[in-house]
């Protein structure tokens, strides 16, 4: 052997050939527990077979996508634990908050009710001008409220796809109401002509219609003001015009007086009779001399923060409950995998 060394080193080559083959056909690792045993040894392991060519490699990337692939399952599986605590929370703050939009949906529709049967809005000779009551649109948005929230409920409690449908009816309602503050913002030159074209079309109804009466009046008395911009245009009700054969010609409601109340107690209809005859400065003493469009446009100027704030506040408890229903739905489709998973590997 002292003589023939590059022969002794090409037999120790062929017999570490040989070991290393019988341990590739007899690995220490059985085939099955590959996946069972520790990453460290399993690593060392293989790095040991520098002479196993593209087998080693495959093998070794099979177990790296193999841990890569468990190591994503067990991260899916703790930002979608079926048990965080964050999950039922959520869940339970849409179940509450859905209950009480149920609630004040019932209200309301039972309101626009109440309005509807006490007007005796469903008599045969009213019948036919019910399209414009507006205790019907109290009906109409207490409905639409009450069903809207109830899905929401029910969807959260029992975690069923209504939450999906309830979703996208909130994603509708909130694009719409997007749209229409900036259609608002881009008409706001243009909103006072038409807040004017519908007071003075109210005008013209105040002594038929015992909606608008109650309406025009609580804005004339909580304003301050009287018709739409100055306490003349009141002519244009037929009961109210000069020409008209009545008591009330060249008069004016009650509600545009200083002091509707006489004694301070007994409401007097007739304080404003023969106000339009009256110059601005002896009617000043007895009615309000400026419009109500005026005096709506300083109240929103005065309260243009606080409208904005509510405007932002509804907009996000909208924002706020598709964030929440979109988690509970990922939560739910996360469950039903798992479910379909468990399914499999039973059968």
């Amino acid at each position: 052997m002292g003589r023939f060394p590059s022969f002794g080193r090409f037999l120790f080559f062929w017999e570490r050939r040989n070991h290393f083959q019988n341990r590739e056909n007899k690995p220490l690792i059985p085939k099955g527990d590959v996946n069972n045993a520790g990453g460290t040894s399993a690593v060392l392991y293989l790095a040991t077979h520098d002479s196993s060519g593209s087998q080693t490699s495959s093998t070794l990337s099979s177990h790296e996508e193999s841990t890569r692939a468990s190591s994503r399952n067990v991260f899916t599986s703790r930002a979608f634990s079926p048990s965080s605590w964050s999950d039922y929370i959520l869940k339970y703050l849409l179940i509450t908050s859905t209950l009480l939009f149920t609630v004040l949906g019932l209200v309301t529709l039972v309101v626009g009710l109440w309005g509807l049967i006490n007007k005796e809005s469903f008599a045969q000779e009213k019948i036919s001008g019910i399209g414009t009551d507006p205790m019907l649109l109290f009906m109409f948005l207490g409905l639409i409220l009450a069903l809207l929230s109830l899905m929401g409920c029910v969807g959260a409690l029992r975690e069923n796809m209504c939450l999906r449908t309830f979703s996208a009816i909130i994603l509708v309602l909130l694009e719409v109401q997007v749209l229409a503050v900036a259609v608002l913002y881009s008409l706001q030159g243009q909103i006072e002509n038409y807040l004017r074209s519908g007071m003075l079309a109210a005008m013209v109804r105040y002594q038929d219609d015992l909606d608008l009466r109650f309406i025009i009046d609580e804005i004339q008395t909580g304003l301050q003001c009287c018709g739409a911009d100055t306490y003349r245009d009141w002519g244009i009700n037929v009961y109210f015009n000069c020409s008209a054969p009545g008591v009330q010609a060249c008069g004016v409601p009650p509600s545009c007086c200083i002091d509707p109340l006489e004694n301070g107690t007994v409401w007097n209809s007739q304080c404003g009779v023969g106000a339009q005859q009256l110059d601005e400065f002896s009617a000043q003493s007895v009615i309000f001399l400026g419009g109500c469009l005026g005096s709506i446009s300083r109240w929103i100027n005065q309260h243009s923060g606080v409208i904005v704030m509510v405007v932002i506040i509804l907009l996000g408890v909208q924002i706020l409950t598709l964030f929440i229903t979109d988690r509970l739905l990922q939560k739910i489709r996360w469950s039903r995998a798992q479910h379909a998973i468990n399914s499999l590997g039973i059968s």
